[in-house]
Protein backbone atom coordinates (compact mmCIF):
# COMPACT_ATOMS: atom_id res chain seq x y z
CA UNK A 1 0.00 0.00 0.00
CA UNK A 2 1.38 3.18 -0.90
CA UNK A 3 0.95 6.02 1.10
CA UNK A 4 1.37 9.67 0.25
CA UNK A 5 4.48 11.43 -0.32
CA UNK A 6 3.44 14.50 2.20
CA UNK A 7 4.30 11.98 4.92
CA UNK A 8 6.68 13.55 7.56
CA UNK A 9 6.95 10.60 10.27
CA UNK A 10 10.70 8.05 10.39
CA UNK A 11 11.01 6.81 7.25
CA UNK A 12 13.30 3.38 6.65
CA UNK A 13 14.82 2.94 3.43
CA UNK A 14 16.09 -0.33 2.03
CA UNK A 15 18.59 0.21 -1.24
CA UNK A 16 19.94 -2.96 -2.99
CA UNK A 17 23.37 -1.80 -4.19
CA UNK A 18 24.75 -3.20 -7.68
CA UNK A 19 27.24 -2.51 -10.06
CA UNK A 20 25.66 -1.03 -12.72
CA UNK A 21 22.17 -0.21 -10.87
CA UNK A 22 20.54 0.32 -7.25
CA UNK A 23 17.08 0.40 -6.19
CA UNK A 24 15.66 1.81 -3.71
CA UNK A 25 12.43 1.21 -1.47
CA UNK A 26 11.04 3.64 1.47
CA UNK A 27 8.52 2.58 4.22
CA UNK A 28 7.04 3.70 7.29
CA UNK A 29 7.39 3.28 10.56
CA UNK A 30 3.83 1.13 10.48
CA UNK A 31 5.63 -0.49 7.39
CA UNK A 32 3.85 1.12 4.30
CA UNK A 33 5.39 1.66 0.92
CA UNK A 34 5.78 5.73 0.22
CA UNK A 35 6.07 6.60 -3.15
CA UNK A 36 6.99 3.76 -5.96
CA UNK A 37 10.14 2.03 -6.41
CA UNK A 38 13.06 4.27 -7.35
CA UNK A 39 15.90 2.53 -9.69
CA UNK A 40 18.74 4.57 -10.66
CA UNK A 41 22.60 4.28 -11.74
CA UNK A 42 24.77 2.99 -9.27
CA UNK A 43 26.82 6.35 -8.60
CA UNK A 44 27.35 8.84 -5.90
CA UNK A 45 25.99 11.55 -8.08
CA UNK A 46 22.56 9.80 -8.81
CA UNK A 47 22.13 8.36 -5.18
CA UNK A 48 22.34 11.70 -3.73
CA UNK A 49 19.93 12.95 -6.45
CA UNK A 50 17.61 10.25 -5.46
CA UNK A 51 17.66 10.82 -1.60
CA UNK A 52 17.20 14.34 -1.52
CA UNK A 53 14.20 14.20 -4.35
CA UNK A 54 12.71 11.35 -1.64
CA UNK A 55 13.38 12.13 1.66
CA UNK A 56 12.81 15.57 1.11
CA UNK A 57 9.35 16.18 2.98
CA UNK A 58 11.00 13.78 5.99
CA UNK A 59 11.01 15.01 9.34
CA UNK A 60 13.53 12.97 11.48
CA UNK A 61 16.66 11.83 10.05
CA UNK A 62 15.67 8.65 7.47
CA UNK A 63 17.14 5.01 8.17
CA UNK A 64 18.51 3.07 5.68
CA UNK A 65 19.96 -0.27 5.12
CA UNK A 66 22.72 -1.28 2.27
CA UNK A 67 23.94 -4.97 2.41
CA UNK A 68 27.69 -5.37 2.95
CA UNK A 69 28.18 -6.39 -1.01
CA UNK A 70 30.24 -5.32 -3.98
CA UNK A 71 31.98 -1.53 -3.04
CA UNK A 72 29.46 -0.66 -0.55
CA UNK A 73 32.11 2.63 0.60
CA UNK A 74 30.75 4.69 -1.60
CA UNK A 75 26.88 4.26 -1.02
CA UNK A 76 27.54 4.55 3.11
CA UNK A 77 29.76 7.68 3.02
CA UNK A 78 27.43 9.16 0.16
CA UNK A 79 24.40 8.86 2.60
CA UNK A 80 26.39 9.68 6.12
CA UNK A 81 27.04 12.80 4.48
CA UNK A 82 23.05 13.50 3.93
CA UNK A 83 22.40 13.11 7.48
CA UNK A 84 21.10 9.45 7.19
CA UNK A 85 21.51 7.04 10.25
CA UNK A 86 23.43 3.92 8.02
CA UNK A 87 22.59 0.31 8.66
CA UNK A 88 24.76 -2.34 7.23
CA UNK A 89 23.12 -5.73 6.30
CA UNK A 90 25.53 -8.85 7.51
CA UNK A 91 25.32 -10.55 3.84
CA UNK A 92 25.11 -14.39 5.80
CA UNK A 93 21.97 -12.70 8.13
CA UNK A 94 20.00 -12.25 4.98
CA UNK A 95 21.13 -15.70 3.24
CA UNK A 96 17.59 -16.72 3.31
CA UNK A 97 16.20 -14.10 0.77
CA UNK A 98 17.91 -16.12 -2.17
CA UNK A 99 15.24 -19.26 -0.88
CA UNK A 100 12.28 -17.01 -1.63
CA UNK A 101 10.07 -18.37 -5.10
CA UNK A 102 10.41 -14.96 -6.44
CA UNK A 103 13.33 -12.80 -6.06
CA UNK A 104 14.25 -9.48 -7.71
CA UNK A 105 16.17 -6.34 -6.22
CA UNK A 106 12.93 -4.45 -5.13
CA UNK A 107 11.91 -7.21 -3.09
CA UNK A 108 15.43 -7.50 -1.88
CA UNK A 109 15.35 -4.08 -1.23
CA UNK A 110 11.51 -3.86 0.64
CA UNK A 111 12.47 -6.33 2.67
CA UNK A 112 15.91 -4.92 3.75
CA UNK A 113 13.37 -2.17 4.92
CA UNK A 114 11.26 -4.44 6.55
CA UNK A 115 13.83 -6.25 8.52
CA UNK A 116 15.79 -2.30 9.85
CA UNK A 117 11.82 -0.98 10.55
CA UNK A 118 11.04 -4.33 12.76
CA UNK A 119 14.51 -4.15 14.47
CA UNK A 120 15.65 -7.66 13.01
CA UNK A 121 18.31 -7.10 11.04
CA UNK A 122 21.54 -8.57 11.23
CA UNK A 123 24.23 -5.78 11.33
CA UNK A 124 27.55 -5.80 10.02
CA UNK A 125 29.62 -3.41 12.10
CA UNK A 126 30.23 -0.10 9.88
CA UNK A 127 34.14 0.95 10.49
CA UNK A 128 34.86 4.54 10.68
CA UNK A 129 36.67 6.40 7.69
CA UNK A 130 40.61 5.74 8.80
CA UNK A 131 40.16 2.54 9.49
CA UNK A 132 38.37 1.04 6.27
CA UNK A 133 41.51 3.55 4.94
CA UNK A 134 44.24 1.39 7.00
CA UNK A 135 42.50 -1.54 5.69
CA UNK A 136 43.05 -0.80 2.28
CA UNK A 137 46.55 -0.73 2.79
CA UNK A 138 46.84 -3.96 4.98
CA UNK A 139 44.65 -5.62 2.65
CA UNK A 140 46.56 -4.50 -0.29
CA UNK A 141 50.04 -5.52 1.28
CA UNK A 142 48.72 -9.05 2.24
CA UNK A 143 47.62 -9.75 -1.54
CA UNK A 144 51.09 -8.03 -2.42
CA UNK A 145 52.73 -11.16 -0.20
CA UNK A 146 50.75 -13.36 -1.79
CA UNK A 147 51.27 -12.80 -4.89
CA UNK A 148 55.40 -12.76 -4.36
CA UNK A 149 54.52 -16.28 -2.78
CA UNK A 150 52.63 -17.55 -5.93
CA UNK A 151 55.76 -16.11 -8.30
CA UNK A 152 58.04 -17.78 -5.83
CA UNK A 153 56.28 -21.15 -6.69
CA UNK A 154 56.25 -20.98 -9.96
CA UNK A 155 60.37 -20.14 -10.08
CA UNK A 156 60.52 -23.18 -8.37
CA UNK A 157 58.36 -25.39 -10.71
CA UNK A 158 60.06 -24.06 -13.55
CA UNK A 159 63.17 -25.51 -12.06
CA UNK A 160 61.15 -28.81 -10.76
CA UNK A 161 60.51 -29.53 -14.86
CA UNK A 162 64.17 -29.23 -16.37
CA UNK A 163 65.26 -31.58 -13.02
CA UNK A 164 67.23 -28.84 -11.73
CA UNK A 165 68.46 -29.40 -7.87
CA UNK A 166 68.28 -27.01 -5.44
CA UNK A 167 70.71 -27.59 -2.44
CA UNK A 168 69.85 -24.58 -0.49
CA UNK A 169 67.62 -23.82 2.00
CA UNK A 170 66.21 -20.24 0.07
CA UNK A 171 66.60 -20.11 -3.42
CA UNK A 172 66.17 -16.45 -3.45
CA UNK A 173 68.83 -15.83 -0.71
CA UNK A 174 72.18 -14.92 -1.91
CA UNK A 175 73.50 -18.72 -3.09
CA UNK A 176 70.24 -18.76 -4.72
CA UNK A 177 70.77 -15.62 -6.82
CA UNK A 178 73.59 -16.78 -7.90
CA UNK A 179 72.18 -20.20 -9.05
CA UNK A 180 69.71 -18.47 -11.00
CA UNK A 181 71.85 -16.17 -12.98
CA UNK A 182 74.18 -19.01 -13.82
CA UNK A 183 71.17 -21.12 -14.96
CA UNK A 184 69.47 -18.20 -16.99
CA UNK A 185 73.14 -16.91 -18.63
CA UNK A 186 72.56 -16.88 -22.07
CA UNK A 187 74.80 -19.43 -24.36
CA UNK A 188 76.26 -18.93 -27.46
CA UNK A 189 75.93 -22.72 -28.03
CA UNK A 190 73.15 -24.72 -27.22
CA UNK A 191 71.77 -25.28 -23.79
CA UNK A 192 72.37 -27.62 -21.74
CA UNK A 193 74.75 -28.22 -18.38
CA UNK A 194 73.61 -25.75 -16.11
CA UNK A 195 72.11 -23.66 -18.26
CA UNK A 196 67.91 -23.70 -18.59
CA UNK A 197 67.23 -23.69 -22.21
CA UNK A 198 65.90 -20.24 -23.94
CA UNK A 199 62.07 -20.67 -23.44
CA UNK A 200 62.80 -21.72 -19.79
CA UNK A 201 64.82 -19.44 -19.02
CA UNK A 202 62.95 -16.53 -20.02
CA UNK A 203 59.59 -17.76 -17.67
CA UNK A 204 61.72 -17.40 -15.16
CA UNK A 205 63.48 -14.22 -16.55
CA UNK A 206 60.18 -12.72 -16.45
CA UNK A 207 59.34 -14.42 -12.74
CA UNK A 208 62.38 -12.80 -11.46
CA UNK A 209 61.30 -9.10 -12.71
CA UNK A 210 57.64 -9.79 -11.09
CA UNK A 211 59.32 -10.82 -7.84
CA UNK A 212 61.51 -7.55 -7.85
CA UNK A 213 58.71 -5.23 -8.49
CA UNK A 214 56.19 -7.08 -6.12
CA UNK A 215 59.53 -6.96 -3.29
CA UNK A 216 59.67 -2.81 -4.17
CA UNK A 217 55.74 -2.49 -3.76
CA UNK A 218 55.39 -4.31 -0.54
CA UNK A 219 58.58 -2.64 1.07
CA UNK A 220 56.40 0.83 0.03
CA UNK A 221 53.22 -0.33 1.48
CA UNK A 222 55.31 -1.53 4.74
CA UNK A 223 56.29 2.28 4.83
CA UNK A 224 52.65 3.19 4.92
CA UNK A 225 51.54 1.15 7.07
CA UNK A 226 54.05 2.38 10.19
CA UNK A 227 53.59 5.83 8.85
CA UNK A 228 49.75 5.31 9.56
CA UNK A 229 50.23 3.45 13.00
CA UNK A 230 52.94 5.31 14.09
CA UNK A 231 51.10 6.84 17.20
CA UNK A 232 48.68 4.17 17.31
CA UNK A 233 48.99 2.90 21.40
CA UNK A 234 48.28 -0.29 20.86
CA UNK A 235 50.91 -0.93 18.08
CA UNK A 236 53.75 -1.33 20.03
CA UNK A 237 52.11 -3.34 22.57
CA UNK A 238 50.93 -5.98 20.47
CA UNK A 239 54.72 -6.62 19.39
CA UNK A 240 54.99 -7.35 22.60
CA UNK A 241 53.33 -10.78 22.42
CA UNK A 242 55.94 -13.43 21.11
CA UNK A 243 55.25 -14.69 17.52
CA UNK A 244 53.58 -10.91 16.78
CA UNK A 245 55.69 -8.36 14.82
CA UNK A 246 54.84 -5.01 12.91
CA UNK A 247 53.16 -6.95 10.47
CA UNK A 248 50.75 -9.10 12.60
CA UNK A 249 49.87 -6.27 14.69
CA UNK A 250 49.31 -4.14 11.57
CA UNK A 251 46.93 -6.47 11.04
CA UNK A 252 44.89 -6.99 14.47
CA UNK A 253 44.45 -3.25 14.66
CA UNK A 254 43.61 -2.78 11.12
CA UNK A 255 40.63 -5.59 10.83
CA UNK A 256 39.57 -4.98 14.47
CA UNK A 257 38.94 -1.34 14.61
CA UNK A 258 37.99 -0.28 17.78
CA UNK A 259 37.79 -2.98 20.16
CA UNK A 260 35.95 -1.81 22.41
CA UNK A 261 32.75 -3.17 20.09
CA UNK A 262 33.63 -6.34 21.66
CA UNK A 263 32.13 -6.62 25.60
CA UNK A 264 34.55 -9.69 26.23
CA UNK A 265 37.75 -11.41 24.80
CA UNK A 266 35.58 -14.73 23.87
CA UNK A 267 33.24 -12.63 21.64
CA UNK A 268 35.90 -11.26 19.18
CA UNK A 269 37.17 -14.82 19.49
CA UNK A 270 33.95 -15.94 18.04
CA UNK A 271 33.51 -12.79 15.40
CA UNK A 272 36.90 -14.12 14.13
CA UNK A 273 35.92 -17.59 13.01
CA UNK A 274 37.82 -18.53 15.34
CA UNK A 275 34.86 -20.90 17.97
CA UNK A 276 33.72 -24.04 17.56
CA UNK A 277 29.85 -24.44 15.83
CA UNK A 278 27.57 -25.16 18.07
CA UNK A 279 24.17 -27.00 16.94
CA UNK A 280 21.72 -27.87 19.70
CA UNK A 281 18.01 -29.26 19.22
CA UNK A 282 16.16 -30.77 22.43
CA UNK A 283 18.86 -33.52 24.20
CA UNK A 284 21.15 -33.48 20.77
CA UNK A 285 24.25 -31.48 20.82
CA UNK A 286 26.87 -31.18 18.35
CA UNK A 287 30.13 -28.99 18.22
CA UNK A 288 31.92 -28.73 15.23
CA UNK A 289 35.00 -27.35 13.12
CA UNK A 290 35.31 -23.83 13.86
CA UNK A 291 33.11 -21.13 11.84
CA UNK A 292 35.38 -19.10 9.72
CA UNK A 293 32.57 -16.14 9.68
CA UNK A 294 34.76 -13.41 10.14
CA UNK A 295 37.71 -12.02 9.15
CA UNK A 296 40.46 -14.16 7.20
CA UNK A 297 43.14 -12.01 7.84
CA UNK A 298 42.98 -12.13 11.63
CA UNK A 299 42.33 -15.76 11.48
CA UNK A 300 45.66 -16.42 9.30
CA UNK A 301 47.41 -13.80 11.42
CA UNK A 302 46.84 -15.56 14.76
CA UNK A 303 47.33 -19.34 13.36
CA UNK A 304 50.52 -18.04 11.61
CA UNK A 305 51.88 -16.10 15.05
CA UNK A 306 51.09 -19.09 17.47
CA UNK A 307 53.51 -21.20 15.29
CA UNK A 308 56.28 -18.50 16.01
CA UNK A 309 55.25 -17.36 19.50
CA UNK A 310 57.16 -18.66 22.96
CA UNK A 311 54.20 -17.27 25.28
CA UNK A 312 53.45 -19.94 27.97
CA UNK A 313 50.13 -19.46 28.18
CA UNK A 314 50.02 -20.13 24.11
CA UNK A 315 53.04 -23.03 23.95
CA UNK A 316 51.35 -24.32 26.71
CA UNK A 317 47.38 -24.93 25.22
CA UNK A 318 49.64 -25.49 21.82
CA UNK A 319 51.70 -28.38 23.24
CA UNK A 320 48.82 -30.41 25.23
CA UNK A 321 46.43 -30.26 23.33
CA UNK A 322 48.75 -31.51 20.20
CA UNK A 323 49.42 -34.46 22.46
CA UNK A 324 45.86 -35.06 23.38
CA UNK A 325 44.30 -35.17 20.37
CA UNK A 326 47.33 -36.05 18.08
CA UNK A 327 48.34 -39.68 16.63
CA UNK A 328 51.71 -40.48 15.36
CA UNK A 329 51.90 -39.87 11.38
CA UNK A 330 48.80 -37.35 11.82
CA UNK A 331 48.90 -33.76 11.41
CA UNK A 332 44.97 -33.42 12.68
CA UNK A 333 46.23 -33.02 15.90
CA UNK A 334 48.15 -30.57 15.49
CA UNK A 335 46.18 -28.54 13.60
CA UNK A 336 43.68 -28.53 16.03
CA UNK A 337 46.41 -27.43 18.73
CA UNK A 338 47.14 -24.44 16.66
CA UNK A 339 43.53 -22.89 16.02
CA UNK A 340 43.06 -23.57 19.98
CA UNK A 341 46.30 -21.63 20.51
CA UNK A 342 45.39 -18.79 18.23
CA UNK A 343 42.21 -17.98 20.33
CA UNK A 344 44.69 -17.67 23.24
CA UNK A 345 46.66 -15.45 21.47
CA UNK A 346 44.00 -13.46 20.09
CA UNK A 347 42.57 -12.96 23.56
CA UNK A 348 45.82 -11.47 24.64
CA UNK A 349 45.54 -9.42 21.55
CA UNK A 350 42.34 -8.01 23.02
CA UNK A 351 43.74 -7.38 26.06
CA UNK A 352 46.92 -5.55 24.62
CA UNK A 353 44.14 -2.99 22.51
CA UNK A 354 41.44 -2.33 25.02
CA UNK A 355 43.98 -1.79 27.91
CA UNK A 356 47.52 -0.75 26.23
CA UNK A 357 49.51 -3.40 28.59
CA UNK A 358 49.23 -7.03 28.22
CA UNK A 359 49.51 -7.82 32.34
CA UNK A 360 50.44 -11.35 31.62
CA UNK A 361 53.69 -10.28 29.63
CA UNK A 362 56.51 -9.09 32.00
CA UNK A 363 58.63 -7.59 29.26
CA UNK A 364 59.27 -4.20 28.39
CA UNK A 365 58.17 -2.24 25.39
CA UNK A 366 59.07 -3.56 22.11
CA UNK A 367 61.72 -2.63 20.44
CA UNK A 368 61.69 -1.48 17.14
CA UNK A 369 60.78 -4.00 14.15
CA UNK A 370 60.64 -4.06 10.69
CA UNK A 371 57.95 -4.35 8.62
CA UNK A 372 59.18 -6.78 6.59
CA UNK A 373 59.66 -9.23 9.55
CA UNK A 374 55.91 -10.90 10.74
Amino acid sequence: MSVSACYEGQQFVGIDLHRRRTVLVRMTAAGERLGAMVRFPSTPEALRREMVAALSPAGPAPQVVVEATYGWYWAVETLQQLGARVHLAHPLGIKGFTNRRVKNDERDAADLADLLRMGRLPEAHIAPEPVRALRELVRHRAKLARWRSAVKNSIHAVLAKRGVSVPMSDLFGAEGTALLDALCRPARGPAGGSRLEPEYAARVGSLRGLLATLEGEIAEFDRRIAAALAGHPGYRTLQQISGIGPVFAAVFIAEIGDVSRFATADKLTCWAGLTPRHRESDTTVHRGRVTKQGSKLVRWAAVEAVQRSSEPAVAAIRTRIAERRGRPGQRTGRNIAKVAAARVLLKLVYYGLRDGQIRTLDRGPASPGVMNAA
